[in-house]
């Protein structure tokens, strides 16, 4: 054999074993994840990141994570699969499943089983209760936040405020709970209201400067951050599939506190889709999911 007819069959066995793998490759089952942008990008894409690198290694197969533009976009991705599991708020949990049903909400922090919204005020104002907050300039988060605007809804209604009417000119909303406190802080709005693992993460680091914001209200408890995923997950990656995901979640413990840190909890604990039936019939009653 020539040297140039050895070359090419040579040329030929190595093509078809990149061609091989490049197949390969392109048929592996990749696990996505996203989580709703309720703070800023660079937070959430160094909290997935770890997240990912964790759950790669205990599951055994390549976890991906998709970064989402807005709540509605997390939940629209959700029911179309291109993401398998997502962290939602209890509102955007209860629509994606409603969305696509059969899927499921596998975990929780401790915390989200009475979870809070703090009203916050510019701190020389005289604000003590709900009321006083008529006639202020007011932002929530996103609108399609349970901490940020769905719950805090509900309560300003129950002590007689009307987000329509009762403010000075209509009721903002920041799109995530780092930007409302900002814009209180700033002064660009009077009031506004978030979830309190986030303003609570913010005072203790220093970054709001207390005395140009404070709380003046917490609101009762309700349920909210979940992780959620799809009811197909077992016939796309095996079965039991499912139930590997909750346990790396709930498995989860100090060997691995830097992700947990980024969620500001100390572990995950098993959660239910009925845990969440109050956050839907308040967004029922308020219009913000149809009967």
């Amino acid at each position: 054999m020539s040297v140039v007819r050895l070359w090419v069959s040579l040329g030929v066995v190595v093509l078809g074993f990149v061609l091989s793998a490049c197949g390969d490759s392109g048929n592996e089952k990749v696990f996505r994840i996203a989580g709703i942008p309720d703070q800023n990008a660079s937070t959430l894409a160094q909290k997935y990141h770890i997240l990912t690198d964790y759950l790669s290694q205990e599951l055994g197969l390549t976890v991906k994570y998709v970064p989402t533009v807005n709540y509605a976009a997390t939940v629209t991705s959700f029911n179309r699969g291109d993401i398998q599991m997502a962290w939602f708020g209890g509102l955007t949990g209860v629509q994606a499943r409603l969305a696509s049903p059969g899927s499921l909400a596998l975990a929780q922090r401790p915390r989200d089983t009475e979870f809070h919204s703090k009203f916050i005020v510019q701190s020389g104002l005289d604000v003590t209760i709900l009321e006083d907050l008529n006639g202020l300039t007011f932002t929530f988060g996103s609108e399609s936040s349970t901490s940020g605007h769905l719950m805090p809804r509900h309560f300003l209604l129950e002590a007689g405020v009307d987000p329509e009417t009762d403010f000075d000119g209509n009721a903002n909303f920041s799109g995530s709970h780092d930007k409302t406190w900002a814009l209180v802080e700033s002064g660009a709005f009077q009031a506004g209201v978030l979830n309190e693992a986030v303003w609570d993460e913010a005072v203790e680091e220093g970054r709001v400067d207390v005395s140009r914001a404070r709380v003046f209200f917490v609101t009762p408890s309700y349920f909210d951050y979940n992780w959620t995923v799809r009811g197909d997950l077992d016939a796309e990656f095996g079965d039991g599939f499912t139930l590997r995901v909750q346990n790396a979640l709930v498995s989860l413990d100090g060997s691995e506190q830097d992700v947990l840190d980024l969620f500001s909890t100390d572990s995950f604990i098993e959660s239910q889709n009925e845990n969440y039936q109050a956050i839907e019939d308040v967004a029922k009653s308020l219009g913000i999911i149809q009967n």
